[in-house]
């Protein structure tokens, strides 16, 4: 946990710093303003509970919502084969860089996931793989190009139906 807090903070640019800033800024407004209308009491602590929904929510959905805008990518896989002689899924694609900046790094998640013929279990599943895997790519991808790549999920030995989920995280 300590090792991805500190990726988290190694990581973040600019547009991060002015979010957070700018979102702590609101929180102490709200708050001051709570405390000058202390005399009328609910509308106090709305503020105060406006405030500190502002900071939590407003924080992680900003933090999502900008860096999905500003590190657009797309994933496509090309091939997927479970090995015969060894017990992995082999996973080939490619990442497309589709914002305006170039990526630096960009890391690959891959969920595998059953599939029933329960329609309530095919909604659930996505959300809950049994077998996750993840590849860090290191080359730099100017905006418009493309990156191949090859994951491996082991060790694979499912052998009845599964659904395959990924998604790139860039910087």
């Amino acid at each position: 946990m300590k090792a991805k807090i500190i990726d988290f903070i190694n990581h973040l640019i600019v547009y991060d710093y002015l979010l957070f800033g700018g979102i702590f800024i609101l929180f102490l407004l709200l708050l001051i303003l709570a405390i000058a209308l202390k005399n009328k009491m609910i509308l106090a602590i709305f503020l105060v509970l406006l405030a500190f929904g502002l900071l939590t929510a407003g924080s992680v959905s900003g933090y999502i919502f900008l860096h999905h805008y500003l590190f657009k990518n797309k994933v496509t896989l090309y091939e997927i084969k479970a090995l015969e002689f060894t017990e992995a899924l082999l996973l080939k694609g490619e990442i497309k860089n589709t914002s305006k900046r170039s990526f630096k790094e960009c890391t690959l998640y891959a969920g595998v996931h059953k599939v029933t013929h329960n329609h309530y279990l095919d909604r659930i599943y996505p959300s809950f793989p049994f077998k996750k895997s993840s590849l860090r790519l290191k080359e730099k991808i100017a905006p418009g190009e493309s990156a191949p790549f090859k994951l491996f999920v082991e060790p694979f030995r499912y052998t009845k139906d599964y659904n395959i989920t990924i998604k790139g995280e860039c910087r």
